[in-house]
């Protein structure tokens, strides 16, 4: 079935020989595929990827779906969508609450939408310039990108480069990533695939870290970025993730980067903090609807909430849910109350917007 795939794969995606094969080395294993054959032919296939997500205050656990594609001979026919019909089923019957994606095309977002998908996962790019008067003195006093000094920085800290998977970096990052309240994480196994791919395109990651003077831990990492250099611009680096203990540490970890590469710019992928998000990334959609409404009421004790719910491709949530000091009751049928009608997709929309969800390093 692999190798099957795998031409589907390079038949649908214009991916690099180098990818494709980290990809089926790491990635894909037949657990987590689901496949449409014809005859010998595997016509249609995704992976359903299992990834932790922080979500109201919880770790639950969510789906992605990767590498979807149908055979050209085959498309248009409702093959994908009966495929994506057995990958929610698969869902259900194993406790998954969310599943999320990241449309290949711009076209395929109302085509997921129709399956009860949410465009809620969102982010920003911060574009960092070198500034002229940037610079580190024999003094060891640096000018860091906005201009501030941090003198004898290099007594307190040291930065390292790193292309190998370690312990440290990863629970550094994994820590990091679970304060955000609603964010897809990475477990060990995740991140190794993602160093691989860091390789494949010559990117590394960066350290700062402190001295931990008289203790048994001489270093303690503060900041780290996740780096990538930009196929088209030799003086710019893009960085899948930046995360700091502080404002400080990032300043510094950030004017190594630049002064050690020889850099003029750095784009940071980072999440939105706007009202109205800038950049669209990814979809969500809820799978298992009670338990998803009982950790959004729980979080949210103020709000009461009569939902007539439809969804068209899980018949099991299909029903009325009642939001009321911080529980979530369900009915199969109406109560004598005053409902809001609501399609699974808006209801993500709802569940989902407040929280600000957000991915990253997806291999995307």
């Amino acid at each position: 079935m692999r190798e099957r795939v795998k031409e589907l794969w390079k038949r649908c995606f214009n991916d690099s020989k180098e990818f494709i094969e980290l990809y089926f080395r790491l990635r894909y294993n037949n657990e987590v595929n689901l496949a449409i054959e014809s005859g010998e032919e595997v016509i249609a296939a995704l992976q359903m990827i299992p990834y932790p997500m922080t979500y109201a205050g919880s770790i639950v656990s969510s789906s992605y779906i990767s590498g979807a594609c149908t055979h050209p001979d085959f498309r248009n026919r409702g093959v994908m969508h009966e495929l994506l019909r057995q990958a929610f089923g698969k869902m259900f019957r194993n406790n998954v609450l969310f599943s999320t994606l990241i449309p290949a095309e711009e076209w395929l977002f109302d085509y997921y939408a129709k399956r009860g998908y949410s465009a809620t996962f969102h982010y920003e790019i911060k574009t960092i310039k070198r500034k002229e008067e940037y610079h580190t003195t024999k003094e060891n006093t640096l000018v860091d990108l906005f201009g501030i000094n941090i003198p004898d920085w290099e007594k307190e800290y040291q930065i390292e480069c790193i292309t190998d998977y370690n312990e440290n970096v990863y629970q550094y990052l994994n820590n990091k990533l679970q304060e955000r309240p609603c964010c897809i994480q990475h477990t060990q196994s995740d991140f190794n695939v993602i160093i691989e791919d860091l390789k494949l395109s010559k990117g590394s990651i960066y350290t700062l870290q402190h001295f931990q003077h008289m203790t048994n831990n001489p270093k303690e990492i503060i900041a780290l970025a996740i780096a990538y250099p930009d196929e088209n611009n030799p003086s710019s680096f893009f960085l899948g993730e930046l995360v700091s203990d502080t404002k400080e540490a990032e300043l510094i970890l950030l004017s190594n980067i630049v002064h050690e590469n020889n850099l003029e710019t750095v784009k940071i992928a980072i999440p939105s903090i706007k009202e109205k998000p800038i950049l669209t990334l990814g979809m969500a959609r809820i799978i298992q609807v009670k338990p998803v409404l009982q950790l959004y009421a729980a979080s949210h004790p103020e709000i009461e909430l009569n939902i007539a719910l439809t969804d068209e491709e899980i018949s099991a949530n299909n029903g009325y849910y009642y939001l009321n000091n911080g529980r979530c009751m369900f009915s199969e049928r109406r109560l004598p109350e005053t409902h809001q009608q609501l399609s699974i997709g808006e209801l993500a929309e709802i569940v989902l917007k407040k929280e600000r969800p957000y991915m990253s390093l997806m291999l995307n």
